[in-house]
């Protein structure tokens, strides 16, 4: 044998070593291809995955509508008011300043009135000319009468005489209410004070020009301050919250952090299409006069709770073309969105007063483009992740 055929391995083993290589190649391929597609399934999962949005869900929060409602008021006094002339003339003097407190009756001022004055003599004159001449057609009638008896005179010339008399009579009459009406306004020469209370405004002075009739000029005005009537405008949605009895806690800005109380008197009963608010009276005592008439106050109302409110994340709201809403999530984690309507705003949660159940699961903050029926992932919260690890 020759040293070549001695180095040269036989055919079988050569087939041998080509099908282990052929084999090993054939499981590289086929390993290299179950990686690929294990790789594109587990992407495609991934990807799927990725497209279901994840949001975290909160449930509202039932039992709103309770606690304290604040709104802005006015004070006004209990009863006000302004005094004007029932006569003509100047400003004699005046007796009472503003911040004054008179009595009922007390002389305000003096209105000098030089033609009233003249006025009152001339219906003076003239009620005792008229009373002479109903004296002496009243004389005259007795007379001619007495003649009529005798057959002296006719009967008609007697019943003109009586007429006359009647005449004359109703002439002293007139004569006599024309100076008690005239006296009457020499009596209004005088401004006194209707009622108990303080001068809250004087708007004139000595040597004014003063005009009668409601048409002049407000020359004082007194207020009883005992008592103080404060006006609140609430809003509709709250109005049947508001009851006749009710306490009412007030602040003014001049007593900062003390607190006044005032009772719930009557309200308009009606609402104002313009403001879509009710007007409510809220009566106040005032016996020591701290408050004061004009001034603004702050009331604050206690609200009974109202089961069918809710309180909602303001970010679980959604304003679009379709209106307000909010996307709830079912037990499928299927989303469906409800319209909602809003009771009242405290800036991060709201108050809804329709639209949602109190078991529903509310999105906190539902994403951009998300649709009814679509499908969602649940959030975890971090301290149930937590057990969950712990577990």
């Amino acid at each position: 044998m020759s040293p070549d055929t001695l180095h040269t391995p036989p055919p079988r083993r050569l087939r041998l070593a080509g099908i282990i290589v052929a084999i090993v190649v054939l499981a590289i391929v086929v390993a290299g291809v179950a990686t690929r597609a294990n790789d594109s399934r587990k992407l495609r999962e991934w990807t799927d995955q990725q497209a279901v949005p994840t949001v975290s869900v909160v449930t509202p929060e039932g039992g709103q509508g309770g606690g304290e409602l604040n709104l802005p008021g006015r004070l006004a006094a209990y009863t006000r008011a302004p005094i004007f002339a029932r006569t003509s003339g100047y400003l004699k003097y005046w007796k009472a300043d503003i911040g004054q407190k008179v009595k009922a009756g007390d002389v305000l001022a003096e209105i000098e009135t030089p033609d009233l004055d003249q006025q009152l003599l001339q219906a003076k004159a003239d009620l005792a000319s008229a009373r002479a001449n109903e004296a002496l057609a009243q004389t005259t009638a007795k007379r001619w009468q007495a003649m009529r008896d005798s057959d002296s005179v006719s009967k008609q010339e007697v019943d003109e005489k009586v007429g006359d008399y009647d005449a004359k009579h109703a002439l002293a009459q007139a004569a006599q209410a024309n100076l008690e009406r005239i006296e009457a306004l020499k009596g209004f020469a005088k401004l006194v004070a209707p009622f108990d209370g303080v001068v809250t405004a004087r708007e004139t002075d000595v040597g004014a020009l003063i005009n009668a009739g409601g048409g002049g000029q407000e020359l004082f005005v007194i207020s009883d301050v005992r008592k103080l009537r404060l006006y609140v405008n609430v809003p509709q949605n709250y109005a049947p919250s508001i009851q006749q009895g009710a306490t009412v806690k007030l602040t003014v800005p001049e007593y900062p952090g003390q607190t006044f109380k005032g009772t719930i008197e009557a309200s308009s009963s009606a609402i104002n299409a313009a403001s879509g608010t009710t007007l409510v009276q809220v009566l106040v005592d005032n016996s020591d006069g701290k408050l004061l008439p004009g001034g603004y106050a702050s009331a604050t109302f206690d609200l009974p709770a109202n089961a069918s409110l809710l309180r909602v994340p303001a970010s679980a709201l959604v304003f679009d073309d379709k209106g307000l809403r909010v996307a709830v999530v079912d037990r499928d984690n299927k989303v469906t969105f409800k319209p909602v309507t809003i009771a009242r705003d405290f800036g991060k949660t709201v108050q809804l007063g329709s639209g949602l159940a109190a078991g529903d699961r509310l999105i906190e903050s539902p994403p951009d483009g998300l649709a009814d029926g679509d499908t969602v992932r649940i959030q975890v919260p971090k301290t149930a992740e937590g057990d969950h690890a712990k577990a």
